[in-house]
């Protein structure tokens, strides 16, 4: 049963990235477009079940399908990524926070540190 406090995205994007053999098929996209059966050798799962994911890509119109003769090509459409990422901008200025806290608190423990370091190294000399 799906809690009524979480929000429910509509997109059908957000789906099709939930998968971690999606993603990789879409990695492999990135770089220019494949046929399917090319992307099928890729995974060690059947041909059958790569075909299903690029069926859920091709619905979320991550993919576009080009028939040439008997073979499919599938082509990376990036444009329905912006929902996800336009999703994400919310939580970038809490990393960019936290990240930046991080890398303060870090520095300063350094600091601290350095000086005894050098000390140590003075002594072995």
């Amino acid at each position: 049963m799906r809690s009524r406090l979480v929000t429910h995205l509509q997109e059908p994007v957000f789906g099709a990235l939930a998968d971690p053999t999606r993603r990789a098929v879409l990695d492999l996209l990135r770089v220019g477009p494949l046929p399917a059966g090319a992307i099928a050798r890729q995974f060690a799962v059947s041909r059958p079940a790569i075909s299903k994911h690029l069926g859920i890509l091709r619905r979320a119109r991550i993919v576009r399908e080009q028939r040439q003769g008997r073979m499919r090509f599938y082509h990376l459409n990036a444009e329905p990524l912006r929902a996800v990422d336009s999703w994400l901008e919310r939580y970038r200025g809490f990393w960019q926070s936290n990240l930046a806290t991080l890398k303060t608190f870090v520095e300063s423990e350094y600091s601290k540190k350095a000086p005894a370091r050098r000390k140590r190294r003075k002594r072995k000399t």
